[in-house]
């Protein structure tokens, strides 16, 4: 959570206006994310959009660090994931029929359960996700740049904020405007969304990932929909459906072994080494360390009585979720450093399908598991990717998971109340395919809570996602590829292969400092159009409201 060298520098970073500045942004970000989540069933991630809002509101006060512009824009940022994890999941239970059920009281348990739950995983991993790793946290590189750009200006600037700004009025043209479909050379192969995402965000995640990781998501997604659900159907071994059931069994095995993989190689051992005692700190650096680890340990019992009592699932199911989200938030930083896509709501799937295995829970509880640990996975992505900025830029771990904490929590309400609203102004009915809040993915785990489609292919992806990551292969991404749609993981490749003709083009002409332009490039393109998604959000919550 925190560095021995931050205690002169955190509090100067998260400062007092930055705090205010951080909350109100919260607020509007946070709602908007509701928003957008229900009714276009996808979040941008606002962190280049807040932290350009942050850099300029601190100006108009004389404040010019990037650091406190950092921290602020994590305040500003931090609900809309919370958001995401109960948008995603909560609504399923109104598609079922079940309204009479939850309460207000029970949503707000599951935000901040899985709140705390997140803030604790990630204090826990930072230093090896971040500061030990190679992860590129796309997300976050792009946040640092922007930031960075702002202070530099010149050539850097210039390039970086131009090409954010194609970017957003590429996103404009296709999303507000209607001047071009979300996707592009569509073929019509059963079971398979085959076609490019017109998304320069996703080419971009592509460029900035590139590479072996990109190499492997392809060939996940090779596997599962050209393998398993072409192939297999081809020669009559199963149905088209059948074999998507499959296929989501299989990339949810993969993505729950590659989790479950960290843990038992990285994580575990490291623990081992810290009860043997060679990884513990003397004097104040102890009593610190002892200090931290005896909140974090409160905000995990605070947690676990919040499953249990709160939401009525009983001490074993509390200690399988917070095992289990432990498990899950090292997937979703795993997950965020290599692609930038936090797919949250499928680790929540992966929790309530083994809870129900167990448990005589009921499906209203089955749906709080769901969105306790979407809500976790969701936070971690945001926090891990923040934690990059930092450390680019030299940002407090300590000032940035404060401001998490801050911002998570106010966002924990903000969520609950503006799902409260909109259920009270629009009804159950309103939540659904075709309805005014298609909610898809809250469908999807309303779909699944009658169990896994094939057993047989989530245990066998399981033990390959342990056993590929203990080969030192990139399970998590094989695992997204097999699960994701095909045109997600085809439009990612085709930006790798963007940046593979990019650098053998720039090293044949002499090019200097090409990795860096092209990094600037790509981080501007992501973030125009995560700004553009963001704004274009805004703008539906008041449209709505209006309406």
């Amino acid at each position: 959570m925190s560095e021995s060298g931050d205690r002169a520098s955190w509090r100067a970073q998260l400062s007092p206006v930055g705090i205010v500045i951080g909350c109100v942004g919260c607020v509007i970000i946070t709602a908007s994310s509701v928003y957008t989540a229900l009714k276009m069933g996808a979040l941008p991630w606002p962190t280049i959009f807040t932290s350009i809002v942050a850099l300029f509101l601190l100006r108009a006060f004389g404040h010019r660090s990037l650091n406190e512009a950092n921290v602020t824009q994590i305040v500003m940022s931090a609900g809309s994931m919370v958001a995401g994890g109960l948008a995603f999941t909560i609504p399923g239970i109104w598609m079922l029929g079940l309204a009479d059920e939850v309460s207000w009281a029970e949503m707000l348990f599951v935000a901040l359960a899985g709140t705390l739950l997140g803030l604790v995983c990630t204090a826990a991993i930072r230093r090896r996700f971040v500061d030990e790793s190679d992860l590129e946290y796309p997300i976050g590189t792009a946040a640092a740049e922007t930031l960075m750009a702002t202070k530099t200006g010149g050539v850097t600037g210039r390039r970086l904020f131009g090409s954010m700004g194609l970017a957003g009025l590429w996103c404009v043209a296709r999303d507000a405007l209607g001047l071009m479909p979300s996707l592009v050379a569509q073929l019509p192969i059963p079971g398979v969304s085959f076609a490019i995402y017109n998304s320069p965000q996703m080419l971009s995640v592509g460029f900035l990932v590139g590479g072996f990781a990109v190499a492997f998501w392809f060939l996940g997604a090779l596997v599962g929909n050209f393998g398993i659900i072409v192939g297999g159907s081809s020669v009559g071994l199963w149905d088209v459906t059948t074999a998507q059931g499959i296929v989501s069994s299989l990339g949810m095995g993969l993505m729950m072994g590659s989790g479950a993989g960290v843990v038992l190689k990285d994580i575990l051992p490291h623990a081992a080494r810290l009860l043997r005692g060679r990884g513990t700190r003397d004097g104040e650096k102890g009593r610190r360390s002892r200090l931290e680890v005896g909140t974090l340990a409160l905000m995990v019992a605070a947690a676990a009585l919040l499953v249990c009592i709160g939401l009525g699932l009983g001490p074993v199911v509390a200690v399988v979720v917070v095992l289990l989200a432990f498990v899950t938030t090292i997937m979703s930083a795993q997950s965020v450093g290599q692609t930038g896509i936090d797919p949250m709501e499928i680790f929540g799937l992966i929790v309530l399908l083994a809870v129900a295995a167990f448990s005589d829970a009921s499906q209203v509880q089955l749906f709080y598991v769901a969105g306790v640990v979407a809500v976790a996975c969701g936070l971690a992505g945001d926090v891990m990717s923040d934690f990059k900025t930092g450390a680019i830029i030299g940002t407090s771990p300590r000032a940035m998971w404060v401001g998490q904490a801050i911002g998570a929590l106010l966002g924990t309400v903000v969520s609950v109340a503006v799902l409260v609203t909109l259920f009270s102004a629009y009804g159950p009915g309103a939540f659904g395919s075709g309805q005014m809040f298609v909610s898809a993915q809250a469908s999807v785990v309303a779909t699944m809570v009658s169990g896994i489609p094939s057993v047989p292919g989530f245990v066998v992806g399981l033990l390959g996602g342990v056993a590929l990551y203990w080969a030192g292969l990139p399970a998590m991404m094989f695992g997204l590829g097999v699960y994701l749609p095909f045109y997600m993981s085809l439009t990612a490749a085709l930006g790798a292969g963007v940046r593979w003709v990019y650098e053998r083009v720039c090293t044949a002409r002499g090019v200097e400092d090409s990795e860096e332009k092209g990094v600037v490039l790509a981080s501007g393109v992501l973030g125009g159009e995560s700004i553009v998604g963001v704004v274009i959000a805004l703008a539906s919550v008041v449209a709505g409201l209006a309406g």
